[in-house]
């Protein structure tokens, strides 16, 4: 039910075509925050393909330095190379982790597609481990979906 519900929030703040579209990933960051109690920061990156980089462009929860993320670098990093989901339980673990916080104790990214291409990503840590299952892998696959739509 919790999907489902944040579902027709997240369409809502999508059709706002008075806000801008950095507006509106913002709000679908912040939605996704305060409603996932294990989502403890989410953002999305846009890749700039010339430069091999990843850009944060919105962002709900603490503050981080990592803005830039060379493609291949930590998990944001290898999504943007490999085009797949990526699920990490305990980042410990993680030969390329990028550490935003030491709260953080597990990550899933998810590839954001525009035409076939892989032009960003949702990348979301929890404080929690292990806390992402295959329905947080399909609901951000659904959110991604929706945000290509504005790109």
């Amino acid at each position: 039910m919790l999907y489902k519900n944040l579902q027709d929030k997240i369409k809502e703040i999508i059709s706002q075509d008075v806000l801008t579209i950095n507006n509106r990933l913002i709000a679908v960051c912040e939605i996704l925050q305060k409603n996932i109690d294990y989502y403890d920061w989410v953002g999305f990156y846009f890749a700039n393909h010339e430069e091999k980089t990843l850009h944060l462009k919105a962002f709900a929860g603490e503050l981080t330095n990592h803005t830039v993320i060379p493609f291949g670098k930590g998990i944001c990093g290898q999504v943007a190379v490999s085009n797949q989901n990526f699920v990490v339980e305990d980042v410990n673990v993680q030969d390329n982790y990028i550490a935003c916080s030491i709260h953080v104790k597990a990550e899933i990214v998810i590839p954001l597609f525009k035409n076939g291409i892989n032009v960003g990503q949702i990348d979301v840590d929890s404080n929690t481990a292990d806390p992402f299952s295959e329905n947080d892998e399909r609901f951000l696959e659904w959110v991604n979906e929706q945000v290509a739509t504005i790109l």
